[in-house]
C-alpha cells in the first residue's frame, strides 16, 4: 500500500516516534468484544458456499462482491473505499462547524474555509473564465528561445505531487519532478528530480498494443484538441498534433514502471557541474537557479537516462512544440479549478473514458478531496482530537511493538541466512521508528495564503508553499520522525531513508482496525497492514538499505542469492495471475508490494498466536480463530474495479489487484491446515512452492 518514488523513496500502503519497545504481556493489546455489538469480520460478506481452497477472494468476499454496486462517480470500491467513506462523513461533521464559524484570519480553519468557499463556488470560477490562469499562458507564449523556455520549466519544477493518489504512483505534469529527502548513499538531504510531463497515465499508453491502449491514444489526442478548443487557444488540432508528437517522444525517454518502482536502480547522485556532460540539452545552471536552487550542488537523479532524454529533447525538439506543450499541461492539471467546461473535458477523458466511471463526483465531495491534498495538515489535528482516542493510539503501538517482535524472531529462526546478516537485518529493525497516528509537532502554515474567491490562485498558493516548504529542508539533517501523510488519511507508508514507518489515524477503524474485536480480526487485518509496512524494510527494494538509510549491501553473498531466488518466485508466481482476459499481473512490477504482503502476513500470524499464550480463541460464527485471522486479511482487500481502472491499475501501478492479493494466503502454511486446503484444490501450492521470504 504505497506509492512508487513513494513506490521507491516512501514504501508501503500507507505521529509520535519511538525507537526499539519491548512486547508487552500476550493478550493485553486488544480489549475484549462488547456484549451485544457486532465487531470484527463480516460474516455477510462470505460466500460460504465457495470452497476456500478453490476460490479464496469469493470465499471471504463473494457476497460483498455481489451485493454492492460500484457508484457512478466511483472506478472502484473496497475495504479503503470504505473507510474513506467514514473519514469523508467524519470531516464533513468538521467542515460544518468551521463553515458556521467566524475563524480568525491565517488561522487552519480560515485556510479550510476560505478554499472551500472558493472551490465550490462554480458561478465565480466559471465568470473568471481563464483569466486565473492567462498569466501563466502568456508567459508561455512569451518564451523566445530555449534559454527562456528553460527558466520556465525550472520555474514550474514544482512539488506539485500528489503522493498518495488511487494510482499510488508518483507523477507530475511538468517536466521534471522534485521532491527533498535524504539521500540514499549519504546523509545529506538532497533534492531528488524525476522524470514527468505525460498525460496519459504511463509510458505503456503509448506504445502498447493492447486495443483498450490503443484507444486510448486516439482518444487522447482528440481530447487535447478539444482542452485547447474550450480554453480558446487557436489552431487547436495542429497544436494538439505537435503536443502528442513531443509527448511520445517524453514517453520514449521514460523509465518503466518497473525500473522506478526499485529505488535501488535509480538513485544517482551527481553534482551540479555533471549535468553539462551528462545530460546535456539545456543549461542546466539556469534551470535549478529558476527551480529555486541557485546554490545547490549535490542532486539525486532518479533514473538517469530519463532525465538525460530529457534534456535532450529540450534541445532537439521546436520551441513551439514547447510551448504548446507548457500551454496544455498547465490547463490540464488544473481544469478543476478553472471552468467547468474544461473540468467537464477532463473527467469525460481520464475519468469515463479511462477508467470507466459514469458520473463526476460532487463538488462538495471534490472540495473535501482537494482540500486534503493540497492544505491537509489545517484539518489534521481537528480530526486525530475528536476521532482517534489515546487508548487506540497504545492498543496500535502495542500491537506494532509485537509484529517487530515476530519479526525478528522469523528472522533469527532462518536456516538459510548467515548469523552476520542476521545480526545486520536485526540492527535493522530494533532502530526502525514507528509513528502512529501524527506527528510529534504539527506542521506550521502561517505563511501560506488562501483566499475565498479564487480557486486557481489557492491551488497555487498551496503547491508554491509544499515547493518552498521541501525546499527548506535543503542542509539540514533528516528528521527521522518526519510525517508524509495527513491523519485522515486511510493509508501508511514506509520510509526507508529514515528507516521509519507512518500510519495515519484514519486507517485504524472497521474494515481494519476495530477496538471491539478479537485478536484473530485486528491481526489479520490491521496487523497484517502493520506487518507490511514492517516488511517493506526487507522487501527486493528495502533490502537493499541498512539501519541508517543507506544503499549498502549487508548481504553474505550466498544469503543474497537465496533471498533473490525466493523473490524470483515470487515474480513468477504473480506473472501467472490474469485479471483481466489476455493482460497479466506484471511479477517484477508488483514485487515489492507483493513480497511485503507475503512477509508482513507471516509475521501478523506469528504475532497473534504469541498474543493468545499459547491457547486458541473459541469458535466464533463457525470459524475457528485461525479462520477468522486470515478472513479478516481477505476483506481487508475487499474490491471491486471497473475495468477501465483495473486496466490502468495492472499496466502501471505497483499493487496487484485486490483479487489477486488476497492470494497471499497461499504462501502462509497455517492458511492450509486453518482451511485444510489438499492437492486437488485449485489453489493449492506444494509446500517447496510457496515462497517464503523472512
Amino acid at each position: 500500500m504505497n506509492s512508487r518514488l513513494i513506490a521507491a523513496l516512501l514504501l508501503g500502503v500507507a505521529t509520535v516516534t519511538f525507537g526499539p519497545v519491548a512486547c508487552k504481556q500476550a493478550g493485553t493489546e486488544i480489549a475484549a468484544p462488547k456484549e451485544g455489538t457486532e465487531a470484527g469480520i463480516q460474516t455477510g460478506w462470505m460466500d460460504t458456499s465457495v470452497k476456500p481452497g478453490d476460490d479464496w477472494f469469493e470465499y471471504a468476499d463473494g457476497n460483498w462482491v455481489k451485493t454492492n454496486e460500484i457508484p457512478a462517480d466511483r472506478s472502484s470500491i473496497g475495504s479503503f473505499y470504505l473507510a474513506r467513506l467514514e473519514t469523508e462523513k467524519r470531516q464533513g461533521q468538521l467542515l460544518a462547524d468551521i463553515l458556521k464559524s467566524d475563524p480568525a484570519a491565517g488561522s487552519n480553519d480560515a485556510l479550510i474555509k476560505n478554499y472551500y468557499q472558493a472551490y465550490t463556488n462554480q458561478q465565480a470560477i466559471d465568470a473568471a473564465g481563464l483569466a486565473p490562469v492567462k498569466p501563466d499562458l502568456d508567459r508561455y507564449a512569451a518564451i523566445g528561445n530555449k534559454a527562456d523556455l528553460v527558466k520556465v520549466l525550472g520555474d514550474q519544477t514544482e512539488s506539485d505531487l500528489d503522493l498518495f493518489n488511487d494510482n499510488n504512483d508518483m507523477s507530475t505534469e511538468n517536466l521534471f519532478g522534485l521532491f527533498v529527502t535524504k539521500a540514499l548513499t549519504t546523509d545529506e538531504v538532497v533534492p531528488y528530480i524525476f522524470q514527468g510531463g505525460l498525460g496519459l497515465p504511463d509510458r505503456d499508453y503509448y506504445f502498447g498494443n493492447d486495443p483498450k491502449l490503443v484507444s486510448a491514444r486516439k482518444d487522447y489526442k482528440t481530447y487535447i484538441a478539444n482542452l485547447l478548443t474550450a480554453a480558446g487557444i487557436d489552431d487547436a488540432q495542429a497544436r494538439a498534433e505537435r503536443i502528442y508528437a513531443l509527448e511520445t517522444k517524453i514517453a520514449q525517454a521514460h523509465a518503466t514502471k518497473a525500473d522506478t518502482a526499485d529505488f535501488t536502480k535509480g538513485g544517482t547522485l551527481w553534482q551540479r557541474s555533471d549535468f553539462a556532460t551528462k545530460a546535456p540539452g539545456m543549461d542546466w545552471d539556469a534551470y535549478f537557479t529558476a527551480a529555486r536552487m541557485p546554490s545547490q550542488q549535490v542532486f539525486d537523479v532518479y533514473s538517469p537516462a530519463s532525465i538525460a532524454g530529457l534534456a535532450k529533447l529540450v534541445a532537439s525538439e521546436p520551441l513551439d512544440a514547447w510551448k504548446d506543450w507548457l500551454a496544455f499541461h498547465r490547463i490540464n492539471a488544473q481544469t478543476d479549478v478553472l471552468p467547468s467546461k474544461l473540468d467537464d473535458l477532463h473527467f469525460a477523458f481520464y475519468g469515463t473514458e479511462l477508467s470507466g466511471t459514469p458520473q463526476q463526483r460532487p463538488r462538495d465531495k471534490r472540495a473535501l478531496d482537494n482540500i486534503n491534498e493540497d492544505i491537509g495538515v489545517a484539518f489534521g489535528k481537528a480530526y486525530v482530537d475528536k476521532y482517534f482516542p489515546a487508548a487506540d493510539k497504545a492498543r496500535i503501538e502495542t500491537m506494532a511493538a509485537n509484529i517487530k517482535t515476530a519479526f525478528a524472531n522469523r528472522i533469527e529462526a532462518l536456516d538459510w541466512m548467515d548469523p552476520a546478516t542476521k545480526q545486520q537485518a536485526k540492527a535493522k529493525l530494533d532502530s526502525m521508528h514507528v509513528s502512529v497516528g501524527y506527528p510529534d509537532t504539527w506542521p506550521d502554515l502561517g505563511s501560506l495564503t488562501i483566499g475565498p474567491d479564487n480557486a486557481y490562485a489557492n491551488r497555487m498558493a498551496a503547491i508554491r508553499f509544499k515547493t518552498t516548504r521541501a525546499l527548506s529542508k535543503l542542509g539540514k539533517p533528516q528528521d527521522p520522525a518526519e510525517w508524509w501523510m495527513n491523519p485522515q488519511t486511510v493509508n501508511a507508508v514506509n520510509l526507508p531513508v529514515q528507516n521509519a514507518l507512518n500510519f495515519p489515524a484514519a486507517i485504524f477503524q472497521p474494515p481494519f482496525y476495530d477496538p471491539n474485536a478479537d485478536a484473530a480480526f485486528n491481526y489479520g487485518a490491521i496487523g497484517s497492514i502493520i506487518g507490511h509496512e514492517i516488511s517493506h524494510s526487507f522487501d527486493s527494494s528495502g533490502a537493499a538499505v541498512d539501519q541508517t538509510g543507506k544503499l549498502r549491501n549487508w548481504w553474505k553473498p550466498a544469503d543474497l542469492a537465496h533471498f533473490k531466488g525466493q523473490s524470483q518466485a515470487l515474480v513468477e508466481q504473480y506473472n501467472g495471475y490474469e485479471p483481466l482476459p489476455g493482460l497479466h499481473v506484471n511479477g517484477e512490477l508488483t514485487l515489492g508490494e507483493n513480497g511485503a504482503d507475503v512477509a508482513g502476513l507471516a509475521a501478523a500470524y506469528d504475532a497473534y498466536r504469541a498474543s493468545l499464550g499459547g491457547k486458541d480463541l473459541p469458535v466464533k460464527d463457525g470459524l475457528t480463530g485461525d479462520q477468522r485471522f486470515f478472513v479478516a486479511y481477505g476483506q481487508a482487500h475487499a474490491g471491486k474495479t471497473r475495468d477501465g481502472a483495473l486496466r490502468k491499475q495492472i499496466v502501471g501501478n505497483a499493487h496487484a489487484p485486490d483479487t489477486t492479493r488476497a492470494l497471499t494466503v497461499r504462501n502462509i502454511d497455517a492458511w492450509y491446515k486453518a482451511f485444510d486446503v489438499k492437492p486437488g484444490d485449485k489453489l493449492y501450492l506444494a509446500p517447496e512452492k510457496r515462497v517464503k521470504l523472512w
